[in-house]
This record gives structure tokens, C-alpha cells and sequence, in this order.
């Protein structure tokens, strides 16, 4: 590591071969050099030959660095060290040897920490014009540690304005002294300002501009590699400090706007007791509305009516024949309740609430009633007890309140939670207590989460189409409500473990990836945007795009998800999926996509996964065809699929892959697969069969080094063989069996081994040809539209600027971009302290870099017509333009 304690910069230098002469022994002795013309912050040493009107003197010596001449970095070389630089630093008063050096006296109150800096204390109006110059000096005050604002500002109380026309009339008037540019000098120097001999003053900095940077020209490939180090730090902060704001606008995007003055009562310090036997009373003689109506007159900050009285009233309303009046009383109520008494910061409060929203009858929690309230209006069967059946539309509307009234105390806590205005733990609030139990909250997908995101896909695909206002009212409810709970857990694990929280997200999205796996691509539209939190819609698509590819016998390496994987690994995927075949369903339709469909039964091993019910309320509609047999295993562990791939039974073999979520490559007990038993066997229309339904057989399993095509040559099946190269290529000649023998060395006869090679070569050919055309263009289009979905999901939840944020607070200058491509993986890992930054600064260099990633589609997916795969090239086509703009400084957003 690059010693930090020497950070030079140097001014006034205008002789080439010296300044290449002092950048060479800085670099020597391990010291850093920042060439231009600006000075940094992070400077210790300024190497001047005499006292300049510039920037970097000014702002050095505000900020108590080392001035020293070139002497001090010559002498140093020559010791082979650094030497003390007492000795070197420029002396301002040498003529006057009574008079303390200014640059001497401000170094060591810096030091000593008598002051943070010369203009500390300061609060300066910049009152400057032009931009160029404003900054000069801004930077010069800040590096004295003033704090400097442009504008006027009631948050703060101006002590000095600095302008270039100072006016006393203008000073007098709002009562705040007015310098000129000059007076920062003459704060520093004191009456050696009048002394100094400048060639130029204070009112223009633009001479140093010009002549620095044509003098730090020659320096800059010299002593780039010893900036970066530096720039890496500055970058870090930059990008921190941008995340930090973006989050806290994430943040307010989750707020509830009226919640500081409708839901924070001020309680007061005695509470009312109120007497409600009365109400009690109209309960027992069934007066329902008469009783709703005491408890509305009685409602006041604190007063909280009693539990088993609400739960009465509750169980009238869903089970009874109640009138609208009285339902629409009731939700009343329960927003009256909570205005008076939040719940955040109260867990008495909190415990009253989880007490009367519950099933008044099961009494099993507030989840049962939210679960029992949708299944209701999807006329599915309640989780817990049987409610009147159809339920009117009154009925409908109620629970459609209802589950409003939810989602706005759901909103509430997690603004309170965001907001810091619940004293106590997050975790005592009515949310987490419904969605979480005690032993699952370090994990997102608690039982209850998974059953609404659940309830959400079949709310989703039931509103599907419909012109029923209610219903798509519905809808949106429960996806704001799953976003709301993500997000609140998401932001009570955050700051203690941020990991912990990433895992949650993607534990989550490959739940919902497998509820999702045999929808069709039409519904998939509906449901992918339906999640309403952009992490979990952008691990929902990767999740699916992922099995989507695995569906088609493509494996993705399981690298983390970043925007290099997203233009690299999986735009290569999409492009080898163009020329994949279509898939013949074994009923004969090709316009449904399977698009989820895993390449082991994977779903089996996951509670709660089992297939959502399509539009038309089947929810197995491949349970008929299931073949007699299908679940028997014989002793040697043999399924169905071994015994018909054994037998050469193609019918049967066919009807079993009718079947969802067939393992085509399940093993035996001795790790035989069907097609291990196929190719031993001869059974050439099974193999046949296999290839052309099962894009995901796995052609290299071996058993003892036994590979199918090892079993097919031992067995004098070379038809077999053929069409296993054909379809696998050269590498099957590859693997070798226990006693080292490939395939090859099993072939005794000469023309069948070169005929064999033959079919490998066409194998290779088929496999290394560039596809020209999409092949499967409906599958195209789907697997497309998720890659836009993921893209864009993940620029927005990364906040990676692009032209479609134009309000971005992050700066990125062509010199910014420049650092961001210099920058190498291995260094952000190792050296940077935020991972965030880390992972934002790797996501910006691959925009600037996204070029050479473009280059590498394929012409199949240029020239495809299809609407969502020309979308996803634009997009990718955009924002590589975007980040040519940004290198070359004509950027939008910059």
C-alpha cells in the first residue's frame, strides 16, 4: 500500500524535464502525485519555487499543508528517504526574520488542532458569477473548513459574502460584511500580502488555469498509476454519499403523507374512562348498528373499546346479514381506533390490535383473517372455517375495506419504522408480528409470507382481463401489500446484516419463480410487474430466467447477479437459446411456453409450492395423464421412465413427460439414468425421443466413468452413437471410463471410427455456427421481455444513472468515467471498505464499457422482428450510447 502520508502536488513548475525529475523521485521513495490544475484535499505537501497567486497555495496553506520547494523531494532521493521538511518549507518572511512565516504559523495550529483549518467558522456566500471562478474559491474555503453555500439559505447564519463587487451600501443593508476575492489572502497573510511581489492577483484565476494545465500535460501518463490510488478514495466517498441519498429517497417514496398530522394524537396525560356496558347491552339484544354507533361517540385519543366487544361486532359483519350501512361502520371504526391510538411506539397498542384483527371465530391471528378475507372473494376455500356462500356484494366491498384497512397499517408502521418515530423496536408492531414468527424472522420467507405472495399470483391472474374495477382494486391492494412487508423487513435487517437481507430477497424470488413455473408467458406479464418492491421484481426475473434457460438444457454459472451478468452471461445465453429448436409439447401446441419448468422436480422439496391455478381454475392438468406406475420404484431403485427407456416403450416414454416437473435424468440406486438404460438397451426411438423433448438431458452423465455414449459402443449400438455426436459433438469423445478409455478406444474397426469422428464434427459445427435467425421467436419474445424486466429493474434498484434519470445527484465527469474504467475488479474487492459502492462503481465501469459487450450479440437477435426482443437491444443500444456521451462529456444527466 501507496504511503499516504506524502501526497504532493506542485504549482508554478514550468520546467518539463525538472517537474519529470521531482514526479520521478516522489514515485521512487513511494510517495503520490495528483497532477491538473485543481487542488485536493487529500494534499499534504505543495511543491512551489515562490509564492504564487494560485489556487493550491491559497487552499494549502488555508489548510495547514506542507509548503516546501522542489529541494525537499532532490534531497530526499539523494538519502534514499524522506527528509524533515522543516528545513525546505517555504519561508515568506526571510527578508523580516522577526515576523513569524504565515505558512509556518497556520501548518501548526492545523497540527496542534488549535483550528480545523484558517476560515474555520466561517459561513460564506459565494456571491460569484461566473461558475468557473465561483468554484475556485470554493474550494480554497473549503479546504480552510468554512462552510460555503451558494445560495441564500435560512439554515444558516451568513458570517461572510465574498463577490467581486462589494458593495458597503449592499453590506449595510443586509447587515452582512461584504469582501472581495482578496480579502481570503489577506486573512492568511496579514500584512505580508501588501509584501508579496504576485505577477497576478486575486480577482483572476484563469491565467493558472492555463498555464498549469499545459504544464501538467507531460506529467499526466507519467503519474497516472499514481493517482488512482487517490482518485479510488475520492471515488468511494462520491459514490457512498450518492447511495446514502438515493436510499433516503427510496425511502420517502414508502411515506405516508398525512401521517404527522392525522395519526399522532397527542395522548392525554389522564386518560378518560369510558363506561361501554351500554354498548355490551345492544350486542346481547342484537342492536348491532346502534352499538357501532356508541363506540363511535366514544372514540377519543386513548379510549379503546374492549377486544371481545369489537370481536362480536366483527363476527356479525362477515357472518351475518348485515346491511351496507353497517359494514361501511365498521371499517369506520377500526380507521377511528387507529388514528387515536397508533400502534408504533405502543405495544400495548400493538397487542390490542393483534387481539380484534382476527378471525373473530378461529381466533388464530390477523394473518387468518387477511388470508380467510381474499380467499373469500376468489371464491376458494377458506383457510380456517366455511363463511356464507356466494357472499353478496356488500360482503365484497367489506373485505375489499378490509384488507385496505391492512395495507394502511401496514404503511403506517413501516413510515414510522423509516422515520424514527417509533421509540421502541420495530419488531413490535402488527406487521411483523403477523408475517413473522418468533423462529422465523432472520428469514423472509416466513409461512405466511410465502402463502400472500401466493394469494398475490392467483389474485394477479384472477383480475386477469377483468373489466370488474373492485377486483383490479383488490389486486393492487395485495401488491402493495407485499411490497410494504419485503420492504419492512428488508429495512429492519439492513444495517446489521446486509447479506443476510440479499438472501432473503432471492430465497423469496426463486419461491415465487417456482409458483410461477408453469404459467404462460402472457400471465407471466402480469405478475412479474405486480411486484411492486423493484429488489424483489429484479430477483423474480432473474430467478425465472434462469429456469428458463435451464429448461432448455442451458446451465448458468451461479456468479452473483450484476449488471456484467446481465449484458455478458446472460445476453450470450439468450443468444444460444436462438438457435434452440422449438419444443414440440407432447400435445401437440407450441404456443405455450414452459417457461419455468426446472431440470430437476425441485418443487416437490419446497413447502407451498405447489402450481398455481391457471385461468381457468385447473390447477393439475397433467394429474389425467399421469401413466399407471408412474410413482413405483422397484428394488433397484428403476422409475417408469427407466423400465420404458429399457423396453423401447415410446408411447409410454411420452405419456411420462407429459407429466410436470419430470426428472429426465433421475438416477437409479446404482446412478443409471433413462438414458444410460436407452443406449444399453438399442432402444433408438426412445434416444430419439429424449433428444428431441428434453433440451435439458444431460448426454456426459457417467456412472464409473460409463457414459451413454460408452454404453451404446460396448453394446454394438453405433446407430445410437451417431446420433448422440450429432447432437453432443466431440466432447462426448472426451470421457474417459475407469480404466481411461474414451469411446474411441472401444471402436476395433477403423471406418466406424472415422465415421464416428464425422458425426462429431457435424456436432461441433451445429454447435459453434453463429445462429443467423431465430429459431423459436415466441420463446425469443418471452425469454426478452423478462431480460428487460430484469435489466430495468436492476438499474432502478441499483440506482445506476441513465437517461432515463436525469435528476440523478451523481456527477459523473468525463474524469470521474475515465477513473471508473481504470479501475480493476480485484482492487474494488480488496481495498474498497463499501460493498455497495463496490458493486455500484463495477455496474458503471460496464456501462462506459458496455460497448464491447454489444459487439458480441449475435445477428439472429439484430435482425429478430419480435416487439419485446428489439425493446431489449434498444435498451442495451441506449444505454451504451449513454455511456459514450459520458466518456466524452456530452451526457444528459451529467
Amino acid at each position: 500500500m501507496v504511503d499516504n502520508k506524502y501526497i504532493f502536488q506542485m504549482s508554478g513548475i514550468k520546467n518539463h524535464s525538472q517537474k519529470r525529475q521531482l514526479l520521478h523521485g516522489i514515485r521512487k521513495l513511494g510517495g503520490i502525485y495528483f497532477g491538473g490544475s485543481v487542488y485536493k484535499e487529500a494534499t499534504t505537501h505543495l511543491i512551489v519555487r515562490k509564492a504564487l497567486a494560485s489556487e493550491k497555495f491559497i487552499a494549502a496553506c488555508a489548510g495547514g499543508k506542507w509548503i516546501v520547494t522542489p529541494e525537499f523531494v532532490l534531497d530526499s532521493v539523494n538519502q534514499k528517504a524522506w527528509l524533515s521538511e522543516a528545513s525546505y518549507e517555504l519561508n515568506l518572511t526571510a527578508q523580516t526574520p522577526e515576523t513569524p512565516n504565515p505558512l509556518k504559523t497556520w501548518r501548526k495550529r492545523v497540527s496542534n488542532g488549535t483550528v480545523s483549518g484558517a476560515y474555520q467558522d466561517w459561513v460564506v456566500l459565494i456571491d460569484i458569477d461566473d461558475p468557473a471562478r465561483r468554484s475556485v474559491f470554493v474550494r480554497i474555503l473549503k479546504a480552510g473548513k468554512a462552510v460555503v453555500i451558494t445560495e441564500w439559505s435560512t439554515s444558516y447564519d451568513v458570517t461572510h459574502v465574498i463577490t467581486t463587487n462589494p458593495s458597503k451600501d449592499k453590506g449595510e443593508k443586509c447587515r452582512i460584511p461584504h469582501y472581495s476575492v482578496s480579502y481570503l489572502a489577506e486573512h492568511l497573510f496579514g500584512h505580508v500580502c501588501s509584501e508579496l511581489n504576485w505577477s497576478c492577483n486575486l480577482e483572476s484565476f484563469d491565467g493558472e488555469v492555463s498555464c498549469e494545465m499545459a504544464v501538467d500535460a507531460a506529467a499526466v501518463t507519467e503519474s497516472m498509476d499514481v493517482t488512482d490510488d487517490l482518485s479510488q478514495k475520492e471515488l468511494e466517498k462520491m459514490l457512498k454519499e450518492y447511495i446514502i441519498i438515493m436510499e433516503q429517497r427510496k425511502k420517502m417514496l414508502l411515506t405516508v403523507p398525512e401521517f404527522y398530522s392525522y395519526y399522532t394524537p397527542n395522548l392525554p396525560v389522564q386518560i378518560p374512562a369510558v363506561d361501554f356496558s351500554n354498548v355490551q347491552s345492544l350486542v346481547e339484544c342484537a342492536f348491532f348498528p346502534q352499538a357501532l354507533e356508541e363506540i363511535l361517540g366514544s372514540l377519543q385519543p386513548g379510549v379503546m373499546p374492549p377486544a371481545p366487544l369489537l370481536q362480536q361486532l366483527m363476527h356479525h359483519a362477515l357472518h351475518g346479514d348485515a346491511k351496507p350501512l353497517y359494514l361501511s361502520m365498521c371499517i369506520t371504526v377500526l380507521h377511528s381506533i387507529l388514528r387515536n391510538n397508533p400502534t408504533w411506539g405502543s405495544p400495548g397498542h400493538t397487542k390490542y390490535f393483534l387481539q380484534i384483527l382476527q378471525c373473530p371465530e378461529c381466533k388464530s391471528g390477523l394473518w387468518s383473517l387477511l388470508e380467510t378475507s381474499v380467499r373469500v372473494c376468489l371464491a376458494s376455500e377458506p383457510t380456517c372455517h366455511s363463511l356464507p356462500s356466494p357472499p353478496s356484494t356488500e360482503l365484497f366491498r367489506l373485505h375489499c375495506n378490509l384488507q385496505e384497512f391492512f395495507l394502511r397499517l401496514f404503511q403506517l408502521e413501516l413510515h414510522a419504522a423509516s422515520s424514527g418515530r417509533s421509540p421502541g423496536s420495530s419488531r413490535a408492531s402488527v406487521l411483523y408480528s403477523t408475517f413473522w414468527k418468533m423462529w422465523e424472522k432472520s428469514t423472509l420467507t416466513s409461512r405466511a409470507v410465502q402463502q400472500l405472495s401466493k394469494l398475490l399470483i392467483e389474485t394477479v391472474l384472477w383480475a386477469f382481463n377483468s373489466t370488474q374495477v373492485w377486483r383490479l382494486g383488490m389486486s393492487v391492494t395485495l401488491q402493495e401489500t407485499l411490497c410494504v412487508v419485503v420492504e419492512f423487513w428488508a429495512q429492519e435487517h439492513s444495517l446489521l446484516n446486509s447479506s443476510l437481507v440479499e438472501k432473503g430477497f432471492k430465497d423469496l424470488a426463486e419461491h415465487i419463480a417456482i409458483l410461477c413455473q408453469d404459467l404462460h408467458c402472457d400471465m407471466l406479464k402480469e405478475v412479474i410487474p405486480a411486484l411492486r418492491s423493484a429488489r424483489l421484481r429484479m430477483f423474480t426475473a432473474n430467478a425465472i430466467y434462469r429456469n428458463i434457460c435451464c429448461s432448455r438444457g442451458l446451465i448458468l454459472s451461479s456468479e452473483p447477479l450484476c449488471l456484467f451478468t446481465i449484458v455478458s452471461t446472460y445476453l450470450k445465453a439468450l443468444g444460444i437459446l436462438c438457435d434452440r429448436e422449438p419444443v414440440q409439447t407432447l400435445k401437440g401446441q407450441t404456443d405455450r411456453i414452459e417457461m419455468n419448468q426446472p431440470s430437476t422436480s425441485c418443487a416437490a422439496h419446497v413447502p407451498g409450492s405447489e402450481a398455481v391455478k391457471d385461468s381457468a381454475g385447473s390447477s393439475d392438468s397433467g394429474r389425467e395423464t399421469v401413466p399407471r406406475g408412474y410413482h413405483r420404484v422397484n428394488a433397484a431403485g428403476e422409475t417408469l421412465l427407466h423400465r420404458a427407456c429399457k423396453r423401447n416403450q415410446v408411447e409410454t416414454l411420452l405419456r411420462i413427460l407429459r407429466v410436470p416437473g419430470t426428472d429426465v435424468n433421475i438416477k437409479d440406486h446404482a446412478g443409471w439414468t433413462p438414458l444410460h438404460e436407452a443406449c444399453n438397451h438399442g432402444s433408438t426411438e426412445c434416444v430419439k425421443a429424449l433428444l428431441q423433448h428434453c433440451p435439458n438431458l444431460q448426454l456426459g452423465s457417467q456412472v464409473q466413468g460409463v457414459s451413454p455414449l460408452h454404453d451404446a459402443l460396448l453394446n454394438q449400438h453405433t446407430n445410437i452413437a451417431k446420433i448422440l455426436l450429432r447432437r453432443g459433438g466431440s466432447p462426448l469423445l472426451q470421457l474417459c471410463d475407469n480404466q481411461g478409455q474414451t469411446p474411441l478406444d472401444l471402436v476395433s474397426f477403423e471406418a466406424l471410427r472415422d465415421e464416428l469422428l464425422r458425426c462429431a464434427e457435424e456436432g461441433d459445427k451445429a454447435l459453434d455456427a453463429p445462429c443467423s435467425e431465430v429459431r423459436d421467436l415466441p420463446f425469443i419474445e418471452s425469454c426478452s421481455w423478462v431480460l428487460s424486466c430484469l435489466f430495468l429493474s436492476y438499474l432502478q434498484d441499483r440506482h445506476i444513472p441513465t437517461y432515463k434519470s436525469p435528476l440523478t445527484p451523481l456527477h459523473l465527469s468525463p474524469t470521474v468515467c475515465r477513473t471508473l474504467i481504470r479501475l480493476r475488479p480485484d482492487e474494488l474487492a480488496s481495498t474498497w471498505g463499501d460493498s455497495r459502492a463496490a458493486t455500484l462503481a463495477e455496474d458503471l465501469r460496464t456501462v462506459l464499457s458496455l460497448e464491447q459487450y454489444g459487439s458480441q450479440m449475435i445477428p439472429a437477435l439484430r435482425r429478430c422482428h419480435g416487439d419485446q426482443t428489439r425493446l431489449f437491444v434498444q435498451l442495451l443500444d441506449d444505454l451504451q450510447a449513454e455511456g459514450v456521451a459520458l466518456i466524452t462529456g456530452r451526457s444528459d444527466f451529467d
